[in-house]
């Protein structure tokens, strides 16, 4: 495993560079369906709990499924289980979801690799497939500086059930940083990017500094093939 080397500010001391992270398996050990289960087992009716919670886990399979086919499709398919949830509900929901899933499986070494980079005065920023009412507690606990998510649509306070365009998945994640770094003028060549997972390749190709964090078999693979650094953060 070859250790990462970081760089600093440019001479006028703003951001030159920024870090790009995926959440979900790279920074904490957990995956959409988990937020969508807490979610459903949270329901104020008991019953609608129980058919929610139980729906969620027998649609968990047909997700699996998509979500090796099409990174999209997957986040469209779980997301449209939100439709008629209220938006305070959700936001309320949030920073309990935060305190009981997501802090206590912040893996360890993710706190060091921030920590390192803030050092360095690295622009960080958490890109990933889950809301931004779900991430934004941990941006917050992290003392990160952006976030770059997917956001439910809603309609005089209740979800439809679809995402606000453009979805952030897969192949997008590269267009998305490629613009997010045009508008703050981050220079992505001097960048970095850590995912867990191969359909973040392309976002981790834009970038000029990209690592493989616990990845999956493909990712591996490609890490090695083009001699990125692979990370463990447990």
């Amino acid at each position: 495993m070859r250790s990462l080397e970081v760089h600093g500010k440019n001479g006028e001391g703003k951001p030159r560079a920024a870090a790009f992270y995926d959440m979900d398996g790279t920074l904490v050990r957990t995956n959409l369906v988990h937020s969508y289960l807490f979610n459903a087992w949270n329901s104020p009716s008991i019953a609608r709990t129980v058919l929610r919670t139980a729906g969620g886990i027998a649609r968990i399979p047909a997700f699996l499924a998509v979500d090796k086919l099409d990174r999209v499709a997957f986040n469209e398919m779980l997301y449209a289980l939100y439709d008629g949830e209220y938006e305070d509900r959700l936001l309320e929901l949030a920073e309990d979801h935060f305190e009981e899933v997501l802090k206590p499986n912040i893996y360890p070494g993710a706190y060091e690799l921030i920590e390192k980079a803030k050092g360095k005065g690295l622009h960080q920023v958490i890109i990933s497939g889950s809301l931004d009412f779900v991430v934004a507690p941990l941006v917050r606990h992290l003392g990160l500086d952006d976030l770059i998510t997917n956001k439910l649509e809603f309609r005089r306070g209740v979800a439809t059930g679809r995402i606000v365009p453009p979805i952030v998945a897969g192949a997008s994640k590269a267009r998305i940083i490629q613009e997010y770094a045009r508008r703050a003028g981050i220079d992505i060549l001097e960048s970095y990017g850590f995912s867990d997972s191969y359909s973040d390749y392309p976002m981790l190709a834009v970038l000029g500094r990209p690592a493989a964090v616990h990845p999956d078999r493909e990712l591996r693979r490609a890490a090695r093939t083009f001699d990125w650094p692979i990370l463990d953060l447990s």
